[in-house]
């Protein structure tokens, strides 16, 4: 480990990963935020956009991550439930925007599956993300 939070994992030979880790390492306080979606702190939906919830979805991550003393930096995995695998095949530039904006140019492990659907009726994504804060 060094001065960062946590190590990432890559394979010399591998070819790079883009917009993600394959792998991280990290020692110190653990973090986890359970599925959070695109509604805003009232639990009302702003938008029915892709990207739309996919933004509040990620602030709604730094809030909590706030709660608990961290900040994105310290997120060593992100697993994404989307609806639908061509809303974000399609929107991958705009997510790519939104993403940096809110969470910077930190990719930590990331996993994404297509469901069926979401217990939200108007949920289009759901994220989980995991943090380590440093001692």
């Amino acid at each position: 480990m060094n001065d960062t939070p946590h190590d990432f994992l890559h394979p010399k030979h591998w070819k790079p990963a883009v917009g993600y880790s394959n792998g991280v390492a990290a020692t110190g306080r653990m973090i986890f935020c359970g599925g959070l979606i695109g509604w805003n702190a009232d639990q009302a939906f702003e938008t029915d956009d892709f990207v739309g919830q996919v933004a509040q979805v990620l602030r709604n991550i730094v809030a909590v991550l706030a709660e608990g003393g961290a900040g994105p930096e310290h997120i060593v995995r992100l697993t994404w439930y989307v609806t639908s695998k061509q809303d974000y095949l399609t929107n991958l530039r705009a997510l790519g925007a939104v993403y940096r904006e809110i969470l910077g140019r930190h990719y930590p492990a990331m996993a994404l599956v297509q469901v069926v659907a979401l217990v939200e009726d108007r949920a289009k994504v759901e994220i989980e993300a995991t943090a380590v804060v440093p001692q």
